[in-house]
């Protein structure tokens, strides 16, 4: 049998994973998300098409998604419970494992930019905080006030997401007004783990992974999920694949689920998809969490996996159409 054709480059795109159904959706949301994530894979495949990397394409595509206020990620991003904007970020390269990320950053305008940053600007792997900032600045990205991520929609799930819990709701940000007001109003809001990522597969054969997201609303104490985490909601090898995960993160940081497909498939050759249903149908699911997986392989395998009703999510190769989905039951 002949070997099947690999694609000279691959991406795969998700926009969040939850509780996303045909009758939570108005046709006019379901659209505006199709669109978006259609507009960001499209991003990326036009860096890879034109030579570009496999890094170059995961930053280039969630940059459209970081500033899409539909997306929990960048200027979309949920509040805490103090009422700030509280960005993570990660990224990492196939080629050569090397890994940025950043966990609580309130004012840098992409920080998957951020991430990457502290790959070639430091000797570190992740930043956090006041100092992820100041790392930025020094690196000269794009800084903005805070009240660049403030949505009217993201500060109302988070006044009902407090009066649920029966905490205190914090002072409204003094001056601040929704400039992304007329998207804003279709954010599919309840039931859905908001992050962004990319995987890719650039003409070189090289994989790499990236991961954004605004965090859970209403979330305390400085908590961070999975997505700035390297292994858990991130990773990247040439010997075996790229992945970015969704989801509930702190079961995806229990299972280290980004490492855990990549080490099934290198270790143990098992192929892309087998390998993400392996973790996120069965390992995630029995220990009781929720969410979803996308992923690409050195050799143009690409796959996505999830154990929500939905999940925003994209797929474009060379010599092969544009792909999207948001239901279960999507191609």
């Amino acid at each position: 049998m002949a070997d099947p054709i690999r694609p000279k480059w691959a991406l795969v795109a998700h926009g969040g994973a939850g509780a996303i159904s045909r009758e939570q959706l108005s046709a006019e949301q379901e659209a505006a998300y199709r669109d978006a994530m259609s507009t960001a894979a499209e991003a990326g495949a036009a860096v890879l098409r034109a030579g570009g990397s496999a890094m170059d394409a995961v930053e280039a595509t969630i940059h459209i998604l970081e500033d899409d206020p539909l997306f929990n990620a960048g200027r979309g991003a949920a509040f805490t419970a103090e009422g700030r904007n509280e960005l993570d970020a990660s990224i990492m390269d196939g080629e050569t494992l090397r890994a940025g990320a950043v966990a609580g950053v309130t004012t840098t305008r992409h920080p998957i930019s951020a991430a990457r940053a502290v790959i070639d600007g430091s000797a570190h792997v992740m930043l956090g905080g006041e100092g992820a900032d100041a790392f930025a600045r020094s690196q000269g990205l794009e800084q903005v006030d805070p009240s660049y991520f403030f949505t009217e929609r993201r500060w109302r799930a988070l006044e009902k997401g407090l009066a649920r819990l029966g905490l205190p709701i914090p002072a409204r940000p003094v001056g601040v007004t929704d400039q992304a007001a007329g998207k804003a109003t279709l954010v599919h809001e309840e039931g859905k783990h908001g992050t962004v990522g990319v995987v890719a597969r650039d003409a070189l054969g090289n994989v790499a992974a990236g991961t954004s997201t605004g965090g859970s609303s209403a979330k305390r104490w400085g908590r961070v999920g999975d997505s700035p985490i390297i292994g858990a909601g991130t990773y990247a090898s040439n010997k075996g694949c790229a992945v970015s995960c969704t989801g509930a993160g702190e079961y995806f940081i229990r299972l280290g689920v980004a490492h855990e497909i990549n080490a099934l498939v290198q270790h143990k050759s098992l192929s892309l998809q087998a390998a993400a249903d392996h973790v996120i149908q069965d390992q995630l699911t029995a220990l009781g969490g929720d969410g979803g997986v996308i992923c690409v392989a050195p050799d143009g395998q690409m796959a996505w996996s999830f154990n929500t009703s939905g999940m925003y999510r994209a797929r474009i190769a060379d010599g092969a159409p544009l792909v999207i989905g948001v239901y279960k039951d999507d191609a």
